[in-house]
């Protein structure tokens, strides 16, 4: 890319936004570039690397201060871009890559069921062979990108094992509706697929048959570390706003700042933003690398989701009764940071999988663990 992406157009809500905002805020993200790095060019990409990623997502927070566009960016990235690119065939990669990273097409992936969540081995959602190819019967729920979604790749399991497959809005017997939407991230689409003998033909198995578990894996290693890099940006203008106050707002016959009560919420502000950004470049460097960052993922999503929360508590309580008025934008982000210990596995869920790569937990299944990968 040879000039640094203009976000100022995605400037913050001012009430509640639609669909049709929702989506044209998206369509800006990929008009300015933010869905092609490190992507090979051959189908769009930059050929660059997650660092510059990583520098792009974070100018997107800053600047539209939006936990919702971020996390529906990264679905699309993660959910749908990288799956494809990873574990498509030649045929897949060039009908859906292109549009995908152009923004013609926006995507994600569907996991989570009513009754399922960070357990996806209880997924009920079901496939089964036909002449032509598969039908699919189950529903998914509070999926990122619904309704809005062209494509999705959706997990169901074939044979008893979680495959991956690649659904239309347009298929037969698929419907995706707004029902299970979120008081959160107001800036994504959140909704539910309901499948009832959706059929689609052979070429839309992504992947072979029975590696949806490991495909899952792969894109929340991902997704759950790069997700923050957008919502450090968006700290970032959190933290700036509450040194600005402290020092415009009196109290005592001195700035707000000078109580050392004030002073040491900010200073621990600042050092959770920073230690978020060095796991985040532990994360690109990995990445570059071509190293798996299973634990290094886990780490960051569970220290930037509880920073995140704990910050913009914090900023709650030094703004007053200002960061609560209606639309107050400190307000709305604690109830953004609450999601952000949930969406791409709670913090329970990446303590488990910490703890069983250290080789102990309840998560462990034996076998040799590497505590680097």
């Amino acid at each position: 890319m040879n000039k640094p992406p203009d976000f100022s157009a995605l400037f913050p809500y001012a009430g509640q936004p639609d669909e049709t905002q929702i989506l044209a805020r998206f369509r800006t993200v990929a008009e300015q570039g933010a869905l092609r790095h490190a992507l090979p060019e051959c189908f769009g990409g930059f050929g660059d690397d997650f660092a510059v990623l990583l520098k792009t997502h974070r100018i997107l927070g800053e600047i539209s201060r939006d936990p919702g566009l971020v996390l529906a960016v990264n679905a699309h990235l993660w959910g749908i871009v990288f799956p494809i690119l990873l574990y498509g065939n030649e045929t897949q990669q060039q009908a859906f890559l292109p549009q995908l990273l152009s923004g013609e097409w926006l995507g994600g992936h569907a996991i989570t069921e009513p009754s399922c969540g960070s357990d996806v081995q209880a997924m009920s959602c079901s496939a089964e062979r036909t002449d032509s190819g598969f039908v699919l019967t189950g529903e998914k729920r509070y999926i990122t990108n619904v309704p809005l979604a062209d494509w999705l790749v959706v997990y169901a399991k074939l044979d008893g094992k979680i495959t991956a497959f690649l659904v239309s809005r347009e298929d037969q017997g698929c419907r995706f509706s707004a029902e299970g939407a979120l008081n959160a991230c107001r800036g994504s689409a959140t909704g539910s697929v309901h499948l009832q003998d959706c059929r689609i033909d052979a070429g839309r198995l992504l992947g072979k048959t029975g590696a949806g578990t490991q495909m899952i894996q792969k894109a929340l290693e991902y997704e759950r570390a790069f997700v923050f890099a957008g919502i450090a940006g968006i700290m970032q203008w959190q933290l700036d706003e509450v040194v600005r106050h402290s020092r415009e707002r009196r109290s005592g016959g001195v700035h707000l700042g000078r109580h050392q009560a004030i002073g040491h919420r900010i200073a621990d502000m600042k050092l959770r933003l920073d230690t978020i950004a060095l796991w985040l470049n532990e994360c690109a460097r990995l990445a570059d690398g071509g190293q798996r960052l299973t634990l290094a993922s886990a780490q960051t999503k569970l220290y930037a989701a509880e920073a995140f929360l704990q910050s913009s508590l914090d900023a709650v309580q030094i703004m007053g009764a200002a960061g609560l008025e209606p639309g107050s934008a400190m307000a709305e982000l604690v109830q953004d940071a609450l999601a952000g210990r949930l969406f791409s596995g709670s913090s329970e869920v990446q303590k488990n999988l910490i703890a069983a790569l250290l080789g102990t937990g309840d998560a462990y299944r034996g076998g040799p663990q590497a505590v680097s990968s």
